[in-house]
């Protein structure tokens, strides 16, 4: 597979890490949290399994395009439009938890809605730019933050302060039944190879999917997962590790850099971490914007023979953004992005059924008489 497929699972999965996935497991660090992981780990390699070999039937063919030849208007209109809906509020939780990162930690005294507008700033025209441009951006930032981040998580695993016993109490608990809201947010770490719904496009060589890419995202699952859940603990404690905001933060903060510019470890770690959630936003966005065009046929728009309705979208996005980071709290946050993880368990694993039924479409255009 192209390095570029990786990169759509591996920053889904990173870009949690801090967010509020990890806040969502360790509350129920002693209510079936660890057997949830396990599971989440077998379905979501399965979905990415399934997701990845439809998407290499059709190189280069996105899912609105897809359902535009095989299903009919009243279905996949308001389909792709709830899609959009979908990437656009995956989007803003991201969004939304570094905002408050932020501002807690390294502007505490700027205003919330001045630091929000800021990151979209950073975000917003990129969400317009052409699919290839926004894979060699993603590309590029990868580059710069992932050996930094390798190296947090390196000196997190080498550190003195990382106790084991911690982590092995922790483990014990996998015999309790499966939470299903631990369950639903290590699902959503694998929902990267969904925007392949867009990203596709991209895609248009024949790409090779085997036991090898299978086993190599295996792999990635379990150390993220391992990384996510079980380090917070090996430094908080098991005990009382429920009442932390942002577990990561804590974890970072108990490293210290020696021989270095920057003692401490947690501004480094947000600075670095701030371009993953960047890269987050702008996937997500990028494909909300790409369905909004679908749905509404945005290209049309235009004003004295110039085309405004790609940038229609996108101070609705900023409205949106800045009302709800106003309104919402963290405690909020969490509460709504665990349903919103809920509500996604049974969205793209139905989807299955409609990539079943794509292919059937698919396979009697192919084979009649007319073609």
């Amino acid at each position: 597979m192209s390095r570029f497929y990786y990169y759509l699972i591996l920053i889904n999965m990173v870009a949690n890490i801090i967010a509020s996935v990890p806040a969502i497991l360790l509350h129920f660090h002693n209510d079936g949290a660890v057997i949830s992981m396990l599971l989440s780990i077998a379905a979501g390699v399965l979905l990415v399994t399934i997701y990845t070999k439809f998407f290499l039937k059709y190189p280069g063919k996105t899912l609105p395009e897809l359902l535009e030849k095989t299903t009919s208007k009243w279905f996949y209109q308001p389909f792709v439009f709830l899609l959009a809906v979908l990437w656009f509020v995956a989007g803003l939780i991201t969004l939304i938890t570094f905002t408050f990162l932020l501002i807690r930690y390294l502007s505490p005294e700027m205003p919330i809605i001045l630091i929000c507008l800021t990151l979209i700033l950073a975000v917003i025209f990129g969400c317009i730019l052409k699919t290839d441009r926004v894979m060699y951006t993603v590309e590029m930032i990868m580059i710069i933050t992932s050996p930094l981040i390798l190296f947090i998580f390196f000196k997190a695993y080498s550190s003195k302060s990382l106790n084991w016993d911690f982590v092995r109490e922790a483990a014990l608990y996998i015999n309790q039944v499966p939470n299903w809201h631990s369950f639903s947010a290590c699902f959503f770490l694998f929902l990267g190879a969904a925007n392949l719904f867009i990203f596709n496009r991209f895609f248009t060589d024949k790409q090779k999917f085997g036991f090898r890419q299978i086993m190599f995202i295996v792999l990635i699952s379990i150390g993220t997962l391992f990384t996510t859940y079980f380090i917070p603990i090996g430094f908080n404690g098991f005990e009382g590790i429920n009442d932390l905001v942002y577990p990561w933060i804590s974890t970072t903060d108990s490293i210290r850099m020696e021989y270095f510019i920057i003692e401490r470890v947690l501004f480094m770690f947000l600075l670095f971490y701030l371009g993953i959630a960047f890269l987050s936003i702008l996937i997500h966005w990028h494909a909300a914007v790409e369905f909004l065009k679908f749905t509404f046929k945005l290209e049309k728009i235009k004003y004295k023979d110039k085309n405004i309705g790609i940038f229609l979208p996108l101070p609705i996005f900023v409205a949106i953004s800045l009302y709800f980071v106003t309104v919402l709290t963290e405690y909020q946050l969490f509460r709504y992005s665990s349903y919103f993880y809920d509500v996604l368990v049974f969205i793209f694993p139905g989807m299955i059924l409609l990539f079943t039924y794509i292919n059937r479409r698919m396979k009697n255009e192919e084979s009649s008489p007319e073609n």
